[in-house]
């Protein structure tokens, strides 16, 4: 692929414009103003201390001059002036470090915690397309780009700012020719620098960086799942593919740091021809008897100075630019609507009695040819235990995410207890509903706080019941530290079943009014979903549940099934009266998986 044809497909520079992160960085150093202040009055009378020294320097070389070795005392003077603007300088400067310490770490924990607390509200839909590991660089990278950015602006851009109008105002007064020569002169190398970054390396560097959030979720996606890439033996195949990822990234790196490189060539020359044309100025000045050798020592002192700025200005550009690029995607988070989000006037949901009803609801994935739901009426009645059956495909697992509004509706509503979710704050909703997942997901944490999850209050005897009801204290005891054993990352330390348990242990505890079952014995064994069967036997009693099961045994004594096929609720009733009917889909499916049971027994 060509620069030209890579460069086409990089996002626009111009999404991260200069304004857009100037007003984000701006809000977070408002937050503490007094911070700000005294960074900002430290940093400028440090700069102007710095640009004194020079004349300071000037003072006492004519001091040497003019003075005589029996009166010192002039250039003693001159000396103390000197010294006590260095030690000035020194000391402002370490006062600007101190408040810019607390200033940035005090914006870098509000950036992410903001971020975080976005990205957390953004729908199930936008985190399934989305790779965390490239969610985590963005956020860390945005939090890093603002600390730099921050430290480029107040130790580089503005006192080079300083100095460059000090300096040019002094010459200005002093020797007229000479601050012109010197404004012209940096007003050019301004605009090559700046130009040179903004058209050249840019691009280079956008690029760079969107290969670099790639790595990141390559990374990420094969290292999570690490336990499908040893089973299929797959080690040598994601090393290529990380590779390959990793390639992309190289090249484009190394274009981008080479462009850096020419970058500062170009302004070395500038530098040198600057220096030149100073120095050259100051000479003619000394001939025609106009400076004095302690103004020829300011002025080399000072061209000296005005190097060490502009010096780095090119590098300070390019080091903003980069930084504003690494802060776009914290601000497209900051400006990024929540996909499902509360209306404002939403009101806590209050649970009484747990009746859940789709009225004429229609449903669509989004770009899905087809909707899922089409005009579906149902009403569950409170404390009934109603089990979803159908073919893969045919709406289960979507029917239980509309009811914790994990999804927006084409039209319709869904009620509980004749209050509409999507009316009713979304914590307080989920917070009403309890979920076993078909997949738990348990966080690297005790296996004591992962059972407390849904209710982080609860004493250690109720987690320890709750554990009992759900059989955990069946393997806790094999455990290393008991309930206090760390689970691993998504609970990799311990089997399917045993997940699955926990799961089951955390929706006893939280003692939800509605509770959802999605395939919660699935991952069991035999033995173990008996147990399970009887946990949630207990478990439902006197709540609304709703239990997804491609397993018929475990919905058999639930208080009614509904069975779906393509989008709609075919049949309903109970068990036995599902079964009266001879070509029902549900006595079709129960009637086939008790042939594949007979002849997996066989084979055994």
């Amino acid at each position: 692929m060509s620069a030209n044809e890579d460069e086409a497909e990089a996002p626009a520079p111009t999404r991260a414009s200069y304004r857009r992160v100037l007003t984000f960085v701006t809000h977070y150093w408002l937050r503490w103003p007094g911070l700000l202040a005294g960074i900002l009055a430290a940093r400028i009378g440090s700069t102007l201390v710095d640009v004194s020294v020079p004349l300071a320097s000037g003072h006492l070389v004519d001091a040497i001059a003019s003075g005589t070795r029996d009166n010192p005392a002039p250039v003693v003077h001159a000396l103390m002036i000197f010294i006590g603007l260095g030690a000035l300088f020194a000391l402002s400067r370490q006062i600007v470090g101190f408040l810019l310490n607390r200033l940035s770490a005090r914006s870098i924990t509000a950036i992410g915690r903001d971020a975080f607390a976005k990205v957390q509200r953004f729908s199930s839909e936008w985190h399934a397309n989305s790779f965390a590991g490239s969610t985590v660089r963005k956020i860390t990278r945005g939090m890093s780009a603002y600390d730099t950015f921050t430290d480029t602006i107040i130790f580089g851009l503005l006192p080079a700012l300083i100095v460059m109008l000090g300096v040019t105002a002094v010459f200005t007064w002093r020797w007229p020719i000479l601050g012109l020569i010197l404004a012209a002169s940096i007003v050019i190398f301004l605009t090559v620098v700046i130009a040179i970054s903004l058209v050249y390396v840019q691009p280079a560097n956008v690029a760079a960086r969107e290969w670099d959030s790639r790595m990141s979720g390559a990374l990420a996606d094969s290292i999570t799942s690490n336990q499908a890439v040893k089973t299929f033996a797959a080690e040598a195949r994601e090393d290529k593919l990380f590779a390959d990822v990793a390639g992309n990234w190289e090249w484009r790196a190394i274009r981008s740091w080479d462009r850096g490189v020419v970058s500062g060539v170009v302004q070395s020359i500038l530098l040198v021809l600057l220096q030149i044309a100073i120095l050259s100025t100051g000479l003619k000045l000394w001939i025609d008897g106009q400076a004095t050798p302690g103004d020829i020592t300011t002025l080399i002192t000072t061209q000296i100075l005005l190097n060490g700025y502009l010096r780095d200005i090119g590098q300070h550009v390019r080091t903003i630019q980069r930084n504003v690029n690494d802060m776009d995607d914290v601000l497209e988070f900051r400006e990024t609507d929540a996909q499902i989000a509360d209306r404002p006037d939403a009101k806590p949901l209050v649970i009484t009695r747990g009746k859940v009803e789709f009225d004429h609801v229609t449903f669509a994935y989004a770009g899905a040819g087809r909707a899922i739901f089409r005009d579906l009426s149902v009403v569950i009645e409170p404390g009934q235990r109603v089990g979803l059956v159908g073919h893969s495909g045919a709406g289960k697992s979507t029917f239980v995410k509309l009811v914790q509004r994990l999804y927006d509706l084409q039209s319709g509503h869904i009620l509980i207890d004749g209050q509409d979710v999507a009316d009713v704050t979304q914590e307080s909703l989920r917070a009403g509903i309890g979920l076993v997942p078909q997949e738990p997901l348990l966080f690297h944490r005790s296996l004591a706080t992962n059972i407390a999850y849904g209710r982080p209050q609860a004493s250690r005897g109720e987690i320890e019941q709750a554990a009992k009801l759900a059989h955990v204290d069946r393997f806790v005891g094999g455990l290393p530290n008991g309930y206090e054993t760390l689970v691993g990352e998504r609970g990799i330390k311990l089997s399917g079943g045993e997940r699955q348990r926990v799961a089951i242990a955390r929706a006893i505890l939280a003692a939800t009014p509605v509770l959802i079952l999605d395939e919660a014995t699935s991952s069991l064994d035999s033995v173990s979903e008996l147990y399970i069967r009887e946990a949630i036997d207990r478990l439902s009693k006197g709540r609304t549940t709703l239990v997804i099961a491609h397993r018929l045994s475990t919905i058999q004594r639930m208080d009614r099934i509904l069975v779906f096929d393509e989008g709609k609720i075919v049949e309903d009733g109970t068990h036995a009266e599902l079964m009266a009917r001879p070509d029902g889909i549900y006595r079709q499916l129960l009637e086939t998986q008790m042939r594949s049971g007979e002849i997996a027994a066989a084979a055994e």
